[in-house]
């Protein structure tokens, strides 16, 4: 599908979808026990490959508004056949670290899947006692993982990906033995280890957390009843992307506290420029747009905000750096290529780095834009089209993936754009 995006102002309310990271924990974590209900879920082309591989492992699960599920009481089943987690990453690591709970079970996905990395989880759940490995030799899907997962200590580059972490913590509770998790360099994305620890804590399992060092007891059982999805962060820097390139007064609602680490959207933008407010009781943000500044922002924390921010240094004066973001070469795409290539397609002044970007805003032009098959990478583009119009983006259909809905709710705020 092409997106084809004009010059547009926008204004008014529009609620955030609800978290994709958090609505994959949830579903899986209530799945292993004995069962229960998901309020409010995010139900995207990623989020049901998660509620599918459940299935595998022997959950049933219905969709509706909300999900009710009948869990595994901590006996994953082996699956009877592979599992294809289509276009998700965070699927394929965490039901590979669950698959090592049961005999064994074959984990694939979509062309983008199979070039991502997962070598530091292979080699961890290898020395948890599973056997873990890739049919290519190469780290990437398809994958095989066979059980047991005994426990004891292992060791897990930090670099990456923090989805490792949060798969081993999710499969370690149910291991025989206790296991330690020892840290090797810095965790990337830590926020989202964060989340997966509090939802740990919610289904009543314990883990001892160090700054490099993960404790998790044998042997546990979990015990997520209810869990109620708090709006995405990562979702809701669009609508507030769009009014700060536009100029525009837009309020985004259903944003609760959380632990989510992309809520740095709003000091990134009141740093650039625009006057961003947050009432945390109601969940509302409201943003006025402005002259926007170029910044520097340390991306490792947050690095699904990077699309966004480099079409915030496109349009802001001065020089925008984004800085410790290798890890976002190993998403959907390598998103720092992806925006470095797109955003000069459209006139800007931006050079990729081996851990950034280095971007200095000036006059854009409209341009036909490549998408990746990256929800990420449309949505981000599609705000930079905001600002020239003349702009058409390729494989705008990716945007399912984490945000169903997206370029109508962009409608009705006012943007002018069409997707056919």
């Amino acid at each position: 599908m092409i997106a084809s995006v004009e010059r547009s102002a926008v204004s008014g309310e529009v609620y955030a979808p609800p978290s994709k990271s958090y609505t994959h924990r949830a579903i899986l974590i209530t799945a292993l026990g004995p069962g229960g209900t998901v309020k409010r879920p995010l139900l995207s082309a990623d989020t049901r490959a998660t509620v599918s591989a459940s299935e595998a492992f022997g959950a049933r699960i219905t969709l509706s508004d909300e999900v009710k599920i009948e869990g595994v009481s901590d006996r994953p089943q082996t699956p009877e056949d592979v599992i294809n987690v289509l276009n998700s990453g965070t699927t394929l690591r965490f039901c590979s670290a669950v698959a090592s709970l049961t005999d064994g079970a074959v984990l694939t996905g979509d062309a983008s899947i199979r070039t991502r990395p997962n070598g530091p989880l292979l080699s961890t759940l290898s020395e948890l006692g599973a056997s873990a490995f890739s049919i290519r030799n190469n780290g990437k899907a398809p994958l095989v993982v066979r059980g047991k997962m005994r426990g004891g200590t292992a060791h897990l580059q930090g670099g990456v990906s923090s989805q490792f972490l949060s798969a081993l913590l999710i499969a370690a509770p149910l291991a025989e033995k206790d296991t330690k998790i020892v840290i090797e360099g810095e965790l990337k994305s830590r926020p989202y280890a964060e989340i997966t620890l509090d939802m740990l804590a919610d289904a009543g399992v314990r883990v001892q957390a160090k700054p490099q060092e993960f404790n998790v007891s044998g042997g546990q059982s979990y015990g997520l009843k209810c869990y109620t999805i708090p709006g995405d962060f990562s979702s809701a820097s669009y609508p507030l992307a769009a009014a700060a390139v536009t100029g525009s007064e837009v309020t985004v609602k259903g944003i609760l506290p959380s632990r989510q680490g992309d809520s740095a959207i709003i000091d990134i933008l009141n740093r650039m420029g625009a006057k961003v407010s947050w009432d945390k009781e109601k969940g509302n943000l409201k943003i006025k747009g402005g002259e926007l500044v170029g910044v520097e922002v340390d991306a490792s924390r947050t690095p699904d905000l990077v699309p966004t921010i480099a079409v915030l240094g496109a349009v802001a004066s001065g020089k925008t750096t984004v800085v410790n973001a290798e890890h976002v070469r190993h998403k959907e795409t390598d998103r720092l290529h992806a925006m470095a290539v797109e955003l000069a397609k459209m006139g800007a002044d931006i050079r990729e780095r081996p851990d950034g970007l280095e971007i200095t805003g000036g006059k854009l032009h409209g341009a036909s834009l490549h998408g990746y098959h990256d929800h990420r990478i449309v949505m981000a583009l599609t705000m930079a089209g905001f600002v020239v119009g003349g702009t058409k983006i390729d494989t705008a259909e990716a945007v399912d993936v984490s945000y169903p809905g997206f370029f109508q709710e962009m409608g009705k705020l006012g943007a002018k754009v069409s997707v056919a």
